[in-house]
């Protein structure tokens, strides 16, 4: 509306004689100081410009283009002042109307930001309470196991009084002994654990040991590592469960028989940990989903095993955990890593 009042202004100015009143036409032409405009004759030759730089109108080629840019944002006004004669006005929109072109995408992003931050929110609220459930659950587990614990231990010291076998004395306190390493792997969880200086080669190699000789002869163990200490920062209660639940997994993965190697590596900065097996293998496509609260493919359990292990190894001990490799029908390795300090 604003460019078709200019344009019946210019058609004014174009008709008026000496006795016309041009002032309010004037007016009008002057009024635009924001919408850019170019007014040409018939042939497209650049009669005026108006709100553009003189160096794009001096340059034949550069308002060819903006006549053309013109065209393509808003319908030509052509101006009538005699027969068969007539103006060219070409006219773009103004910044502010360019601007407004781009604040609904800009509200857009806004409307999806806030969606994003809303949808983060209750997926790590969700998280959270769920982090919070287990730690409850894994305390009062560890409570729960303390009660008969203790009675186990006292009912040991009547046997040894009693002069009992000690071979069967030995085996209960290794018994009494493990329920305690568990009770106190469960009181651990939910809450920052100590890290110590430790030898990695030798924690792992504890719980190794300790698997070997209550797994079934025919899951053929083997161990490699190198012939000296590798410090790392652990918590040897929490790095045992991690070694078991993954040698619990691979022979499981192997219904109890089959090829299980644990090897460690050294590196520049960092100690490797392969835990490799003969089992059924893994799917490519479910590397990642393994680690996920509640997964499984077992008939029993919970699915938290390696959740809990993927939370021990890289929420309490800063390290890596991931599938290295797997093969279906062949095995898989998984690799633990840590920093060597």
């Amino acid at each position: 509306m604003k460019m078709e009042l200019w344009a019946e202004a210019q058609k004014s100015l174009n008709n008026a004689d000496s006795n016309t009143d041009i002032e309010l036409t004037l007016v009008l032409l002057n009024n635009n100081t924001s919408i850019p405009l170019i007014l040409t004759n018939a042939n497209d030759s650049i009669i005026d410009g108006r709100n553009i730089d003189s160096l794009l109108l001096n340059d034949p080629k550069k308002s060819a283009a903006l006549i053309q840019s013109f065209k393509a944002e808003n319908r030509p006004i052509k101006i009538e002042y005699d027969e068969n004669k007539y103006n060219n006005l070409y006219y773009g929109n103004s910044p502010l109307i360019s601007k407004l072109k781009y604040y609904p995408i800009a509200l857009l992003l806004i409307i999806l930001l806030f969606a994003l931050l809303i949808f983060n929110f209750y997926k790590t609220s969700k998280i959270a309470t769920q982090n919070k459930l287990w730690a409850g659950m894994a305390k009062e587990t560890a409570h729960q196991i303390g009660t008969p614990l203790s009675s186990l231990i006292g009912w040991l010291e009547i046997m040894k009084a009693n002069n009992y076998d000690e071979t069967i004395i030995a085996e209960i306190e290794k018994d009494i002994l493990r329920l305690q390493t568990i009770t106190d792997r469960f009181s651990k969880v939910g809450s920052e654990p100590v890290l110590e200086q430790k030898d990695i080669i030798a924690e792992t190699k504890n719980s190794f040991d300790y698997l070997q000789s209550r797994f079934s002869k025919q899951v053929e163990f083997s161990f490699s590592a190198p012939d000296k200490e590798i410090m790392v920062l652990l918590n040897p209660a929490l790095h045992s469960w991690t070694i078991e639940n993954l040698i619990k997994n691979s022979v499981d993965a192997m219904k109890g028989k089959g090829v299980l190697d644990v090897n460690i590596i050294e590196i520049e900065k960092e100690v490797n940990i392969y835990i490799s097996d003969s089992g059924k293998g893994i799917p490519k496509n479910q590397f990642k989903k393994i680690f996920e609260p509640g997964y499984t493919t077992k008939k029993r359990g919970w699915g938290l095993g390696l959740s809990l292990t993927k939370r021990i190894v890289e929420e309490y001990h800063k390290g890596k955990i991931r599938v290295q490799h797997s093969d279906i029908g062949k095995g898989t390795t998984m690799l633990v890593s840590f920093k060597k300090t």
